[in-house]
């Protein structure tokens, strides 16, 4: 078993190495966009850009500049940036030797992109576990309801929905419930609300994104359960079960219950990395100052450094996620042992 997790992890960290390594040099292959700000705080960033190993500092007049900075005390600075594939190798060597990510270049100027990802990154958590914390437990009493209910009025309808809320995109679910319970009605913040609001603002906050996020899940994890569960009760081992005199509510908890969970608790870790990538849109527009909205907007204002750095986040806990999914079988099902001798 150990053998295999450290076997998965090397494999984890070359995926994530890889992955890193592509984003970086089609990245820079890109034309590079010039540093806001006064000529001033330009020159400081380019300096760190020297710094860093990125760029150099062009002296000979006659040759062309990547970059030229207004008059500076009258100096005109000049600079160019180096290939690409040099840069990646610096690049590289930043990150091992002194954990460098570099620093933003719009989102937040000259700032650390580990720091900005650091504020950002417990918003997108919290939402996300409240998330799971609601959708778990309705998302399989639905399933075992409906399983029961199999061909019932409340099996027809319990799957109707599910169909639906599957279907229908999450920004259009946080579109209809900011304008019913937000604008209309007005019993909830029409955006998300500030870390120096009031408690019961910031609890309200939640509100909507989670049961945004919850729609989803809880349909997806009924669909599972139901169809997991009306499969193992139609199996010949608990035919056997009643016929030894076992009630029907004793051979589903003890049985049925137990044995569907073996491709159903691995599900749960998936839903997560699900969440957390499905939340990027809707952070946007409730305004929720999570990695999901900061990757948006690293893309559209073109901060390469930060969109590295949440591409490395996402990579990982997606990585991580499937390692712990191929692990919770094991965990469910002691029959399953990764890597086992036969």
């Amino acid at each position: 078993m150990w053998k295999y997790i450290v076997k998965r992890i090397l494999l984890m960290l070359l995926t994530t190495f890889i992955i890193l390594s592509l984003t970086f040099i089609l990245m820079k292959m890109l034309k590079m966009q010039t540093a806001p700000g006064t000529a001033e705080q330009q020159k400081a960033f380019y300096d760190n850009q020297v710094a860093l190993g990125y760029m150099y500092i062009v002296t000979d007049h006659t040759v062309t500049s990547d970059v030229t900075l207004a008059p500076i005390g009258g100096v005109v600075w000049r600079y160019n940036v180096y290939p690409v594939m040099y840069q990646y190798f610096i690049w590289i060597r930043n990150i091992i030797t002194k954990w460098d990510w570099g620093t933003s270049t719009r989102i937040a100027f000259n700032d650390s992109v580990m720091t900005i990802i650091a504020r950002r990154l417990p918003y997108s958590m919290k939402l996300n576990v409240w998330a799971m914390i609601f959708s778990i437990p309705l998302g399989f009493i639905l399933g075992i309801w409906a399983a029961l209910k199999k061909n019932k009025p409340a099996d027809h309808t319990i799957s109707t929905l599910v169909m639906v809320f599957i279907s229908v995109p999450s920004f259009v679910i946080i579109s209809f419930l900011m304008k019913i319970l937000a604008y209309d009605a007005g019993w909830l913040p029409t955006q998300w609300p500030s870390d120096g609001a009031p408690l019961a603002i910031r609890i309200q906050g939640y509100i909507i994104p989670v049961m945004c996020l919850c729609f989803g899940t809880v349909a997806g994890f009924t669909r599972y359960t139901r169809a997991e569960l009306t499969e193992v009760m139609s199996s010949e081992f608990l035919l056997l079960a009643r016929t030894k005199g076992l009630t029907k509510s004793q051979t589903v908890i003890r049985h049925a219950l137990r044995n569907s969970l073996v491709p159903i608790v691995p599900m749960i870790i998936g839903e997560f990395i699900g969440i957390l990538s499905g939340s990027m849109i809707l952070e946007q527009l409730y305004g929720i100052p999570g990695i999901g909205s900061l990757f948006v907007t690293a893309i559209t204002v073109k901060d390469y450094n930060v969109i590295m750095v949440d591409m490395a986040v996402y990579t990982m806990i997606g990585l991580v996620a499937i390692l712990l999914v191929d692990l919770s079988y094991g965990i469910v099902d002691p029959r399953i042992r990764m890597g086992a001798r036969k």
